[in-house]
């Protein structure tokens, strides 16, 4: 299944153009059924659509919020996405929606991942929208090359999945962390990559040409004929 391609000039046209993408296609999903559920992903680059979208005019109370990925750190940490979110997107409209954190009472990711399949297992499926992000590694979600836990969660029929990741200027101190595994993420209706700058594009554009690998992981998300891959770019 090839991926379907958004090339913009800007970003602020992409992230408009995302925003009605969520917009439109949570209010369509809540026409037809008794909730939604919006998978989202950490980083700077996704945090103006979350500002915009905490003020969209959406039945957040059927809106279920959950994160695509965490680093194993307090929900206060100006290392979490659960921060992230709740300062950006878990505020104003959005605050009515259920929202679903990976971060638990567990010491490690590892000893958590239990407890975070239950808390997952409750979501409704298929979801509506996963988001999704990369790193100049080729890495999506917390799934890094050669990290600890890798090919576990590549294989898993499970939700989430413990990851110990190398050391890197990609992943910085926080190195243990819990991600959605690929077999939850495609059980979504619309996969999201967002990513920006010609740097990435030429990630992105490797994956495409090498096939599924688990050296790139976000080509797990490429080459796979269950969910189409929509890619939003801008420099």
């Amino acid at each position: 299944m090839s991926s379907i391609e958004h090339k913009f000039e800007s970003r602020n046209e992409l992230l408009e153009s995302l925003y009605r993408l969520c917009v439109d296609e949570l209010a369509q999903v809540l026409e037809r059924e008794a909730s939604a559920t919006l998978l989202l992903s950490g980083g700077s680059t996704p945090a103006p659509l979350y500002r915009r979208l905490s003020a969209a005019d959406l039945d957040w109370n059927r809106i279920h919020v959950a994160l695509v990925d965490e680093r194993w750190v307090a929900a206060d940490s100006e290392a979490s996405n659960e921060r992230l979110l709740r300062d950006t997107l878990l505020v104003g409209n959005a605050a009515a929606a259920s929202f679903v954190g990976m971060k638990n009472s567990q010491p490690s990711a590892f000893e958590g991942e239990d407890a975070c399949n239950i808390d997952y297992a409750g979501l409704p499926a298929p979801y509506s929208i996963c988001l999704l992000g990369m790193g100049p590694d080729g890495h999506s979600a917390s799934l890094f090359p050669q990290a600890e836990g890798l090919a576990a969660a590549i294989e898993s029929k499970r939700h989430c999945a413990a990851i110990r990741a190398i050391k890197s200027e990609v992943t910085g101190n926080n190195l243990e962390r819990m991600t959605m595994t690929p077999w939850s993420i495609l059980q979504s209706r619309r996969l999201v990559l967002l990513i920006t700058g010609e740097d990435k594009w030429e990630v992105y554009r490797e994956a495409c040409r090498t096939g599924a690998s688990a050296e790139l992981p976000i080509s797990l998300f490429i080459h796979q004929d269950q969910t189409p891959l929509e890619v939003y770019w801008a420099p």
